[in-house]
C-alpha cells in the first residue's frame, strides 16, 4: 500500500495515499482497534456531518467573508455535499468506540472535506488554465476552514439530531405507515367474522376479527403520533455553542444562521437550541425520542406474538389464521414451516429494548459542560431506527400482507368457548352461569345442554337469548 505523510499538532503520520483523511483520523484508527469493520460510525452521522459542514461554510461566508471566501465556499459545498450524499463513505473508517465527544469523527469529516475541497480547487484551476501555486498552503485547512466557528462538542450533538430526525422521518415512520395500510385493508376485508377473544391466554368473550386487527393498527398509529411529538425537540441544534456552550470563536448570529442553512439543505425546520449549555451536556431529547421508538418496538413484539399464536398449528395449535409459508422450518422435520417473520420482529424488538437501556445509561453521564458518551448514544439510536424500520417492512411484505382468516376454525373455537356463558348473566345471574360453565367443562357438555340440565333455562329460552355473534 502506498502512503503519504500528513501532520497535525502532534507530529507526522503515515496515511494511505488513496484516502482523503488526515493525521488525526489515522491516529484514531491506530489507537481504537475496537469493533473495526463492524461497529463503525453510522453512515447517517457521516451524512449529517456533510450537511452541517456545508451549512457552517455558508454561514461563515455571510459572517466572515474575508476568511470564508467565495472560492473556499464553492469547494467546501461540493465536497460536503458528496459526504452528505454518501459518495465518500469509504473515507470514514472510524469506530464508535473512540472519544466520547466524537472529536475524532468530527476531525475525520474536517480532514476528508478539506482534502476533497483542495482536490476540487486544483482540478478547477487546471480546467481554467491557471498555474499551480507551488509552495503555497492548500486552499482549505481542516481546523481553520472546515471547522470554522465550530467545536466537536457542538458539531457531534448537532449531527446526532440531524441524523435522528431524518432517520425517523425517512425510515421508521414510512415503514410503520405502510404496515398500518395493510392492517386497514385486512380490517376491512374481515368485517363480519366473529371469533373467540382471549385474555390471560384463556378463552374470553367473543370479538370481531376486524376489532382484533384494529387494536394492532391503532397501536401503530399511536406510536407514530408519539414519534412525531419527539421531532420538535430533536430539531433544536447545539451548533453555535462551540466548546462549552458559550459560543467562543463563533461570530454573533452564527447559531441562528447555520440552523437556517441546515433547514434549507434538509427540508426540515431546524432551530438553534435556546440554551447551549443544556444542548452540549444533556441528551434528553434523544432519550425521549428513543422511548417512542421503544414503544413501537414493544407494540411490534405484541403484534408478532399475536400473529404467531393465531397461526400456530397447523393441527395442534389455534390455527385461526394462515400466514405465508416463506421457507422450510426444520432440517429434520419434513414439511414444517415456522413463523420466521414474527421471530425476526421479536428479536429486533429485544435489541431495541436493550439499546434503550444503553442510551439511558449513557445519557445520564453528562458531567459539567459535556456528555462524553455521544458516539454510543448515536450508534444505538440509529441502529434501533434502522433495524426496526427494516424489520417492519420485512414483516409487512412477507407476513402481514398474506394473513388470511380461517373462518371455519374461528367459528369452531368460538362455539367451543365456555366464556360464551357470559351472555347468560343477565338472565340467570353470575353464579348460576358459573355453574353452567363448570358442569359443561367437567362433563363435556355444550352450554345449552348444561344450562337445561341444571334447570336454569328451557331449550327455547336458551336459543332466544344466546347469540354469540351479537356479543361483539
Amino acid at each position: 500500500m502506498d502512503y503519504r505523510i500528513e501532520h497535525d499538532s502532534m507530529g507526522e503520520m503515515r496515511v494511505p495515499a488513496d484516502r482523503y483523511w488526515g493525521a488525526q483520523t489515522q491516529r484514531s484508527r491506530e489507537n481504537f482497534r475496537i469493533g473495526v469493520g463492524i461497529e463503525t460510525m453510522p453512515a447517517e452521522i457521516i451524512h449529517a456531518f456533510g450537511i452541517l459542514k456545508v451549512a457552517a461554510a455558508r454561514a461563515n461566508h455571510k459572517l466572515r467573508p474575508e476568511k470564508m471566501t467565495e472560492r473556499k465556499l464553492a469547494c467546501i459545498e461540493q465536497a460536503g455535499t458528496e459526504v452528505a450524499d454518501g459518495k465518500l463513505n469509504g473515507h470514514f473508517p472510524l469506530v464508535v468506540w473512540q472519544t466520547g465527544s466524537g472529536t475524532q469523527s468530527n476531525m475525520n469529516a474536517n480532514e476528508v472535506i478539506a482534502a476533497r475541497a483542495n482536490e476540487i480547487d486544483r482540478e478547477s484551476r487546471a480546467d481554467d488554465g491557471m498555474p499551480e501555486e507551488n509552495g503555497k498552503a492548500p486552499l482549505c485547512h481542516p481546523n481553520d476552514d472546515i471547522n470554522m466557528s465550530q467545536s466537536s462538542n457542538d458539531t457531534f450533538p448537532t449531527a446526532m439530531h440531524i441524523s435522528a430526525v431524518l432517520a425517523l422521518k425517512e425510515q421508521l415512520l414510512p415503514a410503520a405507515e405502510d404496515l398500518i395500510r395493510i392492517f386497514l385493508e385486512l380490517e376491512d376485508q374481515s368485517r363480519g367474522i366473529v371469533k373467540s377473544g382471549r385474555t390471560h391466554l384463556q378463552d374470553a368473550v367473543p370479538i370481531a376479527f376486524s376489532q382484533e386487527i384494529s387494536g394492532w393498527r391503532s397501536s401503530l398509529q399511536r406510536d407514530c403520533e408519539m414519534i412525531r411529538r419527539t421531532l420538535e425537540p430533536l430539531c433544536e441544534l447545539a451548533l453555535g455553542g462551540t466548546a462549552v456552550g458559550t459560543g467562543l470563536n463563533a461570530p454573533e448570529g452564527f447559531a441562528q444562521l447555520v440552523a437556517e442553512e441546515i433547514s434549507r439543505l434538509t427540508g426540515e425546520t431546524f432551530v438553534t437550541a435556546e440554551n447551549k449549555f443544556h444542548a452540549l451536556t444533556s441528551k434528553d431529547e434523544i432519550v425521549f425520542a428513543h422511548g417512542a421508538v421503544k414503544a413501537m418496538a414493544a407494540d411490534m413484539m405484541k403484534i408478532a406474538n399475536d400473529v404467531r399464536w393465531l397461526a400456530s398449528g397447523p393441527r395442534c395449535g389455534l390455527g385461526e389464521i394462515t400466514i405465508p409459508e416463506n421457507e422450510p422450518g426444520s432440517s429434520i422435520m419434513p414439511g414444517k414451516v415456522n413463523p420466521t417473520q414474527c421471530e425476526q420482529v421479536t428479536m429486533v424488538a429485544v435489541q431495541v429494548m436493550g439499546n434503550d437501556a444503553a442510551i439511558g445509561f449513557a445519557a445520564s453521564q453528562g458531567n459539567f459542560e459535556l456528555n462524553v458518551f455521544m458516539p454510543v448514544i448515536a450508534y444505538n439510536f440509529l441502529q434501533s431506527v434502522r433495524l426496526l424500520s427494516q424489520s417492519i417492512r420485512s414483516f409487512a411484505e412477507h407476513c402481514a400482507a398474506g394473513i388470511r382468516p380461517v373462518r371455519e376454525k374461528m367459528e369452531e373455537n368460538l362455539h367451543r368457548s365456555l366464556m360464551l356463558v357470559t351472555a347468560l348473566n343477565p338472565y340467570i345471574g353470575y353464579e348460576n352461569a358459573a355453574k353452567v360453565a363448570k358442569l359443561a367443562h367437567r362433563e363435556g357438555l355444550t352450554l345449552k345442554e348444561s344450562c337445561v340440565q341444571l334447570g336454569f333455562l328451557t331449550p327455547e329460552h336458551f336459543d332466544e337469548v344466546f347469540h354469540p355473534e351479537k356479543m361483539v
